[in-house]
């Protein structure tokens, strides 16, 4: 018996036509893996088309002013307060191919895994992952002040503005995924699409 990748029916590539089979071959990864985050839309393709869209823009677009990798951090934290093991997965790996240091990963993915940010971040960054575990765990708490220690560390209110759209795409991709049982079984990990600012290029360099 296969191993179990959702709980939902996959629609296999070969079986893909039309809007589903041009989805599946932009975001095929160098392997020619589709990750079932992705292939879990496969019966809605309107749904992956609205998801892939979002993904771009809030974590790949050449727009964003934020480092990458610092929006990949806050997508690891928020996956580990939702306990969403796939998307930590995936997204440690993405951190680990845009810092390219092993040990500063590590260390990263443990003390979020702490839920201690502090133990490796300070200034910007931890104002940022403050931010992200306060609109995580209680998101109608939040108040004007909420947004201080963002401004008080320099950022303006587009990179605010950014931090909370990352915070908000992984609630959404955390439930996809809890929600239908997607697992990694057969994904490439770590896989993403160029910054660019165009929607439709996954090209991965």
């Amino acid at each position: 018996m296969p191993p179990l990748r959702s709980w939902i029916e996959l629609v296999p590539y070969a079986e893909s036509e039309g809007r589903l089979r041009e989805l599946y071959d932009r975001v095929r990864g160098p392997s020619g893996a589709i990750d079932t985050i992705m292939r879990v839309h496969g019966l809605r393709p309107h749904t992956m088309e609205g998801h892939l869209a979002l993904y771009k823009s809030v974590l790949h677009h050449a727009r964003n002013a934020l480092p990458r990798w610092l929006l990949e951090t806050a997508g690891v934290y928020v996956s580990l307060l939702n306990g969403c093991a796939y998307c930590v997965e995936h997204h440690t790996a993405g951190l680990r191919r845009l810092l390219r240091d092993d040990a500063r990963t590590d260390a990263i993915r443990a003390a979020l895994g702490r839920g201690a940010p502090e133990a490796v971040f300070e200034g910007r960054e931890l104002a940022v992952l403050r931010y992200a575990e306060a609109l995580t765990r209680d998101p109608a708490g939040l108040t004007p002040a909420s947004l201080d220690a963002m401004r008080a560390a320099g950022m303006d209110d587009g990179e605010i503005l950014e931090v909370n759209q990352v915070v908000a795409y992984f609630a959404y991709a955390n439930r996809t995924v809890l929600g239908l049982g997607v697992t990694t079984e057969g994904d490439e990990l770590g896989q993403s699409p160029s910054a660019t600012d165009r929607p439709d290029d996954w090209s991965h360099r």
